[in-house]
This record gives C-alpha cells, structure tokens and sequence, in this order.
C-alpha cells in the first residue's frame, strides 16, 4: 500500500478530509481543555460519524484523530502511558469507517508537535523528542497506517526529529506539513523557500502547509516554494481565522471561497489539498469539485433608557479624574480621529515613530491606538510603545489590553504601571488566541471577560484595585470597549454591548466598517449612541485585500458592491479604497464622535490621504 500511495501521488491532484479538533468540539460540545484524542477510546462513535462524513464528502485521504496524541501532550491529561492503546484505536476506527463505505481511501496516521518548544528554548531534549515520536509512530505503523502526516508544526527542528524517527521505524511515506504565519513564514521565523529546500532533502513523500491562517496566504506561500519543491506539494489551509462564539470555535471562510483557492493551489502545483481547522464536510464537497477540474482523463434590543436629547452622553458617576486625559475632553465635544498602531516585532520603535511623526505633520490626530499582540504575533508591549509614543511625540495613546493573553495578577500590574507611566486612556478587548500565533503552545486565559475588567477597572477609579481593596490613590482611567456592528448575532452582541456600558465603559471602538447601513442600523436599534463611537475604518489597498478580510477575518463584512469597485480600480486600487473610505466617513460623520482609522501594512499616508479637506472635521460633535 505504501508503493500505492507514491505511485498515486504521480498519478494528478488527490483531496484530503478537513478539520478533526473543531468538528469534535462542535458536535460533542466538548471544552477546548479536554483530550480530544482520548475520544477515540470513550466516544469512537463521534470519531467514527466525523470519519463517515469525509468519506461521503469525497475524501481521499482519512486521517486519525492522534494529532496530539504523543506522550508529552498525552501527559497533561494524566494519560502519558497510553500511547500506544490511543493511537492504535484511532486507526481501528478510521479503518472501520472505510469499511462501513467500501472505499478505496488512504488511512493517514496524524502526528502533530510535542506541545513544549525544544531545548534550547523549551525543556525538551532532541532526543526525548525523537524517543516520543517514535513511540507513537510505531504504534500507528502497527496498527496499519498507509501514510504519516505530520502536521502543524512550527519550525524545521522538530519536524526534522519527527522525520528521522519515523523513517527509523519503517518506509511509511511521509507528508511533511509546517504551518505559516499572516507574514509568510514559520513561527520559528523560516521563510518557504528554506522549508522547500531543507524538506526536500530528506526523505519524505510530500512537503507543505496546513493550518496557518487560512487559503490566501497560504497560496502565497505555496507559490514561493514551488520552484524550490523536488516532491509533491501539500497544502491543508484553515477556513480563515477562528473566533470564540458561545464556547464554539467560528471560522467564516465558506465552502465556495475555499474551492476557488484550492482550485488556485491546485493550479500553482499543489499536489494533495485538503483542510484544517474549521473546515467542515461541506467544504470538502466543494473542493471536491474544483479538483476534479484537475484530474487526468424576534429582535431584542438595547434599552434605551441611556439615550436622551442633545449630546449628553452615559458617564459612569465615580469617574472624575482631577486631570481628565486630553482624549476625554474631546470625546463627545469634537470629531474625534484616532490611528492604530502596532508595536515593532523587535525592540527598535524608531522607525515607526518616524513615521507617526511625518503623519503628525500632514494631519491632526488625537491620539493613537496601540495594539496588544494582535494575531498572537510576539512585539513590544503595548504598554511601553505606547510610553514612547506620549513621551515622544506628546501624543496620547489608547492602551489595547487583552484579555487573553494575561492572568489577573499581570493585569493589575500593567494597569498600575500603564496608570503611573501616564497612559491613561485604555481599550479592553478579548484578544486573539495563542495558536494562531508565534506560540501556539502559549495558554488562553480566561480568568475576566472585557466587561468583567472594564467593572474591575471602574473600581479601581473608585479607589479599589483589582482585588477590591482600598488603595491610596483612585486611579482615573478613560475606558473603551469594543462593538462588532457587522455581527452575524447582532442581539447577542448588543446585549453583549450593554454589559460593558453597564460595567463603566466611557466609549465604544468599533471593529472596521464598510456598509454606512450597519453605522443606521445599530444607531436606531439603541436611540443613539449611548457614549461617544469611534467608527472603526479600515482603508482597503486592494481587490485581493478586500476579498481576504471578507473571508478570513471574523467580524469583517465586505458588501459585494465594495468588493466589485475594488476589483474594477485594478492598478488604482489603493486610491479606490481611500475614496471609499471618504465616502463612508462622509456618509456617517453625524451619527459618530469620531474616527478610529486602521491603516493596513503600516501605511499611514493612507490616512492622510483620508482626512485631507473632509468637512466632518470641522464638526462640532457626534450627536445627532
């Protein structure tokens, strides 16, 4: 069966199943901290449905659910001396499966990361870690395997230890997959053309991608390793990028979306596609199809007791600083505009406050929003970028504080230390999860939601910290929250809105915006803003950057109408994505306080070219 395999990867385009780990977390409504791969031994049916299902979808490549299921990840559950029994059950019931159907499939026997980076970075030696992959390659080699996939994994050194391990086992062909950031390389910071070339070296069947951060990119990084590639191509995308909804993980790439770029994979010379995360059997369905192309022959609604005549806006009643930041004054008073600003990667901020200062000197901005880790990409603290900015631009910032990505003993210490190094003005957000980034190992925390900090922070104004102690001096903290106006669940997430106002919110940032109807929408649902909005806009610089927020990036909708300008402007698409971005500012300048601009890639002349001449900054307030 292995000459098989080989010989058909020869033989034109082969399509793979999709995601395993959020289909069991959907169907089973299982926690995100449970074993998934012990499902194979309390709940091989659920195993067995999802198996069944890629296999009527069209599946030619089944792969076992054992992911994680070596003996460090296998540890965390306390189940580290059932390797063996784990993984040989995952191949019991994909084989089941195959049989149930009467298929002709290959069974791929899945085999991910340790979880813990190796030495020297982590506490893993080389050779432990060649000792754990062969402990659970063996136990998939006997079970019957046709092939090993190994997936996800960040960097060329550990997926060289899973290599060598595996072919110190038997001659099992190898598909040998690392996942890619937004940027188009490694976590471990290794470009394609470096994974083409080291790969190809050694002996694998196959080499690629999967996971990553959804099918455009991915496509990118396809496209660099294909002139450096001696093997067949792999790609695996995510169905873009995941959010959190009611304790489910969200993808929003649909079916039809990821077809089209698998058809494009396909076409660049990809080999073997198929998916990862969050792609469903319907997905598979459509790239079903687009290979074959390939072969040979009730509302409710916020209250609205908030809302009253004139520009008086909600203002939570223990919040009065002697010396109100400059932000607050304005908010509510003029048309507000505020820039976003992500930290550099490494520690040198010098060239990008360079560039804030040139902006500075073309247009007013009244402060900048610096982002906490976006993408769970590793830069500077938000915090000390955002010291560097007030200090040396004398500029204030909007501090971003996820979440996610601390406990609520580093929280209480970065907002005592933002509070004394003079950054006052902060924007509390969930954050993005830790996989998807530069340490995908790292831990999501989820010791407070953004309302349930935003009340700790109202306290700590009141002259209470974190903990509910009294602390000599009240802090004076300018609050913002974040609203989602383009929402596929727009009650939940005005209910959601209203919990943060109701925990002392003073103003709302709004995700990116590109419909002025969803501005009229929101605006009529609650009786006016309740507190000053600053209307996220995100200026688009292409056809293809429009099209990769619309389906990968949850939160962001995209009108068609949108999409068809920007594909007509062609060479003058960055100027079509400033005029409308004009257009839109324009049309909703008098249900807003302001504007929250998000200058994609670091291109702050966008702004510029934004705010030149626009009457609405002249506008007195952002009352209706």
């Amino acid at each position: 069966m292995a000459l098989d395999f080989i010989q058909r990867l020869t033989e034109g385009p082969i399509l793979t199943d999709g995601a395993m780990g959020t289909e069991l977390l959907n169907r089973g409504r299982i926690g995100i901290e449970a074993c998934l791969e012990q499902l194979n031994v309390t709940s091989s049916k659920l195993v067995l449905g999802i198996h069944l299902d890629y296999l009527e979808a069209g599946a030619e490549i089944i792969e076992t659910n054992t992911y994680g299921a070596n003996r460090f990840r296998l540890e965390q559950h306390g189940l580290a001396e059932q390797v063996a029994e784990i993984n040989q059950k995952a191949v019991e019931i994909t084989k089941e499966a195959q049989r149930m159907t009467g298929q002709h499939v290959w069974v791929a026997g899945t085999v991910g990361p340790l979880g813990k980076p190796l030495s020297p970075l982590g506490p893993i030696s080389h050779s432990q870690a060649r000792g754990a992959f062969r402990e659970q390659i063996e136990a998939l080699a006997e079970a019957g395997v046709d092939l090993l996939m190994l997936e996800t994994f960040t960097g060329l050194s550990e997926i060289e230890e899973a290599i060598a391990a595996a072919n110190s086992v038997s001659d099992i062909p190898i598909v040998a997959l690392l996942t890619f950031t937004q940027e188009g390389t490694t976590p471990a910071g290794e470009t394609p053309t470096e994974v083409a070339t080291t790969l190809s070296s050694l002996k694998v069947a196959s080499i690629g991608a999967n996971c990553s951060v959804g099918s455009a990119p991915m496509l990118q990084v396809l496209e660099e390793m294909v002139p450096h590639a001696t093997v067949p191509l792999t790609a695996m995308p995510n169905a873009g990028f995941p959010t959190y909804v009611d304790g489910r993980f969200v993808y929003i790439s649909s079916p039809t979306y990821m077809a089209q770029h698998g058809d494009g994979l396909l076409r660049i010379g990809a080999t073997v596609v198929g998916g990862c995360c969050g792609t469903t059997p319907e997905h598979i369905v459509a790239m079903r199809e687009a290979l074959g192309k390939h072969r040979r022959p009730r509302s409710r609604s916020v209250s609205r007791d908030r809302a009253s005549s004139g520009p008086d806006y909600h203002q939570p009643p223990l919040i009065t600083p002697a010396e109100p930041t400059r932000l607050s004054k304005k908010l509510g008073s003029e048309f507000t505009v505020t820039v976003e600003v992500d930290p550099p990667q490494g520690f040198e901020a010098g060239p990008i406050l360079s560039d804030l200062r040139t902006l500075l000197g073309t247009v007013q901005v009244d402060a900048f929003n610096v982002s906490d880790n976006p993408r769970a990409r590793g830069r500077m603290s938000a915090l000390a970028m955002s010291t560097l900015i007030q200090t040396r631009l004398g500029v204030e910032a909007i501090l971003h504080i996820a979440t996610r990505h601390r406990n609520l003993l580093a929280l209480h210490s970065d907002l005592l230390g933002a509070h004394g190094l003079g950054v006052r003005n902060v924007f509390v957000v969930m954050g993005d999860l830790p996989y998807i980034g530069d340490y995908p190992q790292a831990t999501a925390v989820a010791d407070v939601a953004p309302s349930g900090l935003i009340s700790l922070i109202h306290q700590a104004n009141s002259g209470r910290n974190l903990a509910g102690r009294p602390i000599k001096q009240a802090t004076s903290f300018l609050v913002g929250c974040a609203f989602n106006m383009g929402a596929t669940d727009l009650d939940r997430e005005l209910r959601g809105l209203e919990r943060k106002l109701d925990a002392g919110a003073h103003f709302i940032l709004s995700q990116a915006v590109f419909d002025p109807e969803s501005i009229e929408r929101c605006y009529q649902r609650l009786g006016k803003f309740p507190v000053p909005l600053l209307m996220g806009l995100l200026p688009l610089s292409s056809a293809r950057h429009a099209e990769f927020l619309h389906n990968e990036v949850p939160g962001i909708v995209i009108p068609e109408e949108v999409q068809q300008r920007m594909r007509a402007a062609g060479r003058r698409s960055q100027e079509e994505g400033v005029t409308i971005a004009r257009e839109l500012l324009e049309a909703v300048s008098s249900r807003i306080a302001g504007v929250y601009i998000i200058p994609a890639f670091g291109r702050y002349e966008m702004v510029t070219q934004i705010l030149d001449g626009l009457p609405v900054l002249a506008q007195a307030d952002g009352s209706a």
